[in-house]
């Protein structure tokens, strides 16, 4: 009994230590629970949001970039690419031979997904290929459920529809380097590009736009089952510029298989019309992704397509610049318009010998003769007894040897040497002969197309320092411009160049007779439509001094050297010349003589802009048709 009673006691304390037990381990369980679900259920419910949803930024369109009457230079096109997320794929090299056995995968696109891969964070898309067709599209899609991580993403790829023919202008965009990231995520989208040259690169912050957001809901394995919300970005401003596409292509197509550049400016404005350069590059093929085929084509040639020559070519502008060279006589005082020289087709200093581009010489050549007929000899005096210092100084009234401030990358400002500016730079004094050489334009003497074009617009519009504009306006998507397409705002009150009138009025006459009097040295080029006559200079500027044996010899013609010795070809003027509206500027590059080349490419690209003028009626027609 007493024992049956003993067992009885222990069974019972047993049981309610294990009963104990089992209360203490059910209430820190039932606490656990109240900690998770009621304390803590806000976070554990966030963190399970975030492995069910999704937040996406979406890339903004980039802003449109189009030419003074709205026509379309830069847009965008609907694309498709693959993308692959790291962290949603166990064996990423597993996953790209599944996805190379679907659609074609080169070696530098593993390459480069594997560099992205290690660069950015593992939720980070990064593209594995763009542009796919629907074919590959829809293969992807079909294979979906053994490419983890991967999917197709629906963007947007830029689209130039002139191709070459604006390229410089307009640059090209591509993907975000290295060096570019700055933390903002937008940038570490896999689609997301941004300006890499040109108007693109000037305004790219603009044309960018604002970021959206997408979210959506996802499942254990990261693939989207719905979108739940959707914010659409801002789209990227517009930008307008002052170029007449049809006229830039135009003057491009003119221009044919040269080497060369063509700037057409407003002489009141300033707006500039045209602004080509050849041979020039396909901006659409770095936006799709650039082979090495054709980056060594455009790095190999030797005529530079990649660079923008007229704004970044600086070159001898020859001839052209004894327009300079006569007003800082005339103002200076040095010499009067009936100045007059002898031309035997040479002049000496010293024991040297300064030729003429005429072999036997003008004869007696006063001023007005000497820009007609562009007698070096003449110039040589000219230069001589007004000094470089001055020539420089006048010069830079008109634009040469500063920069033009258009706002294009690669802007040079040319060169006008003086005095001070060889003792500083080469160590050396000044020399006269270098005075005689800079009076043609030759010597230490650079200028670009774009600041020939805006000395040619200073002398047209009476002396006014016009300075050249190429973006008409910045503004928000589907913003309406008030100013009229045609003709602009009101133009700027530019500042005078105190120029005295009559020289002014003498040197413009005077380009009108190179091209409208028998004897100027640009009469075979001149315009004949009634009303829309230019005036203007023919350059050629040599590339290499010729020697005194060549000349004894007999020179050679400049098609039989070759290509790299031969001259350039400049020419400059404006239209109509009883009442200029319009300047031009045309250089080809080892072209030959500038009234045979230059010349002739300047009248056709001033008569078309003048039938394109839609100050007139027919202009007008004309402009709404093109």
């Amino acid at each position: 009994m007493y024992r049956d009673r003993s067992r009885y006691k222990m069974f019972t304390r047993r049981a309610l230590m294990l009963s104990g037990g089992k209360a203490v381990l059910l209430s820190a369980l039932a606490a656990r629970m109240y900690y998770l679900q009621v304390i803590e259920s806000a976070r554990y419910q966030v963190l399970a949001e975030e492995n069910r949803i999704n937040l996406r930024l979406l890339p903004p369109p980039r802003g449109r970039i189009v030419d003074r009457f709205g026509v379309e230079l830069a847009v965008n096109e609907q694309s498709y690419r693959v993308v692959i997320v790291a962290r949603q794929t166990a064996d990423v090299e597993e996953t790209l031979d599944k996805l190379g056995a679907i659609i074609s995968l080169s070696d530098y696109e593993r390459r480069r997904v594997r560099h992205e891969i290690k660069r950015r964070r593992g939720f980070f898309p990064i593209t594995v290929r763009e542009n796919l067709v629907w074919d590959e599209v829809a293969k992807i899609e079909v294979n979906a459920p053994d490419l983890p991580g991967v999917m197709i993403d629906v963007g947007q790829s830029r689209h130039y529809p002139y191709g070459e023919a604006a390229a410089h202008l307009l640059g090209y965009v591509a993907a975000v380097s290295e060096a570019e990231l700055t933390g903002d995520p937008l940038l570490a989208l896999p689609d997301f590009r941004v300006g890499k040259d040109g108007i693109e690169k000037v305004h790219d912050l603009r044309l960018r736009g604002k970021a959206g957001a997408s979210e959506v809901e996802v499942n254990a394995i990261g693939r989207v089952i719905r979108e739940l919300a959707r914010r659409e970005g801002q789209p990227g401003d517009e930008v307008a510029l002052s170029i007449d596409m049809a006229l830039q292509k135009f003057a491009y197509d003119r221009l044919g298989d040269e080497s060369a550049s063509v700037v057409v400016m407003d002489v009141h404005s300033g707006e500039v019309l045209a602004l080509a350069s050849t041979p020039s590059f396909d901006p659409n093929a770095f936006t799709k992704g650039i082979t090495t085929a054709y980056w060594r084509e455009l790095t190999a040639n030797s005529r530079a397509p990649l660079t923008n020559k007229a704004v970044s070519g600086q070159y001898a502008p020859g001839s052209v610049i004894k327009m300079i060279v006569a007003l800082a006589a005339l103002e200076g005082g040095i010499l009067t318009p009936d100045h007059s020289v002898f031309c035997k087709g040479y002049i000496e200093l010293g024991n040297a010998r300064f030729h003429c581009w005429k072999k036997y010489g003008h004869g007696h050549t006063d001023m007005y003769k000497g820009i007609q007929q562009s007698c070096d000899v003449f110039f040589y005096d000219v230069a001589r007894r007004t000094g470089v210092d001055r020539i420089a100084a006048m010069a830079g009234r008109f634009g040469l040897g500063q920069l033009p401030g258009i706002g294009l990358p690669g802007e040079r400002r040319g060169l006008i040497p003086t005095r001070d500016w060889k003792l500083a730079n080469k160590g050396v004094p000044w020399q006269l002969g270098e005075t005689l050489i800079a009076g043609i334009g030759q010597g230490f003497v650079l200028s670009t197309p774009l600041q020939l074009a805006v000395m040619a617009a200073r002398l047209a519009n009476g002396g006014r320092a016009v300075k050249p504009t190429l973006v008409r306006s910045v503004r928000r998507a589907g913003e309406v411009e008030t100013a009229d397409a045609g003709t602009g705002a009101e133009p700027p009150d530019f500042p005078e160049i105190k120029i005295g009138k009559a020289s002014l009025a003498f040197i413009t006459g005077a380009m009108n007779a190179v091209t409208n009097t028998p004897k100027g040295t640009a009469y075979r080029a001149r315009i004949k439509e009634p009303g829309m006559a230019m005036a203007g200079k023919t350059g050629t500027s040599q590339v290499r001094r010729i020697s005194m044996s060549e000349r004894q010899s007999g020179l050679i013609k400049n098609k039989q050297k070759p290509w790299i010795e031969r001259d350039h070809a400049v020419f400059v003027g404006f239209a109509p010349v009883d009442d200029p509206r319009y300047a031009v500027a045309v250089v080809v590059e080892h072209g030959g003589g500038g009234s045979k080349v230059a010349a002739p490419i300047a009248r056709d690209v001033l008569l078309e802009t003048q039938r394109r003028d839609p100050s007139g009626v027919s202009g007008a027609r004309r402009f709404a048709q093109g």
